[in-house]
């Protein structure tokens, strides 16, 4: 009688739409082609964890009223990273200890990410986009992303949980 209790959030078609959206937003050619980040797996995994980050920390922000579909939503994030690496041939052996390794960086991105924009000015974010996201030679590119990700953030706080968890998400023009 208790399964209930332990029971994962149920995605639903919602969670497809917010996913869908934070994924399309992430493969935007401005990003890569002008901003610096490699148009790499891992560059395009770093894109959708910040976009990710972004709609989490919004989430979150409303207490726990939204935290199953919060945990919904993180877990379509990573059932996606692992269709994903099967996808790119990653043996089964090997996928659950690169889901592992892919959530500690998602973690440690998203600690640093909240540190970051906690903070009244883009110094720190750009530090932190520097050190986590830009390959050395692409750091001019620091300021650009850490003032969208700043706009970005502020555009969400503008935005009702409610309406996210529904589905409806409008990140407004990039570029």
């Amino acid at each position: 009688m208790t399964w209930f209790l332990n029971r994962k959030p149920r995605i639903g078609g919602t969670h497809y739409a917010l996913y869908g959206a934070i994924v399309a937003q992430s493969r935007r050619p401005v990003f890569y082609a002008e901003w610096g980040v490699p148009d790499t797996v891992t560059g395009r995994f770093d894109m959708v964890s910040l976009h990710m980050a972004l709609v989490l920390r919004r989430l979150q922000q409303d207490g726990p009223a939204h935290a199953d579909f919060a945990q919904a939503l993180f877990d379509l994030f990573f059932k996606d990273m692992d269709r994903s690496l099967r996808e790119m041939g990653v043996g089964d052996v090997s996928v659950p200890k690169r889901i592992e390794k892919m959530g500690g960086l998602f973690y440690g991105l998203v600690e640093a990410l909240n540190t970051a924009l906690d903070g009244e000015t883009n110094d720190a974010l750009e530090k932190m986009l520097v050190r986590d996201i830009l390959p050395d030679n692409q750091i001019a590119g620091a300021p650009h992303l850490a003032a969208y990700l700043r706009e970005k953030t502020d555009r969400l706080q503008r935005m009702s949980a409610s309406d996210l968890a529904e589905g409806k998400l409008d990140w407004g023009e990039t570029e």
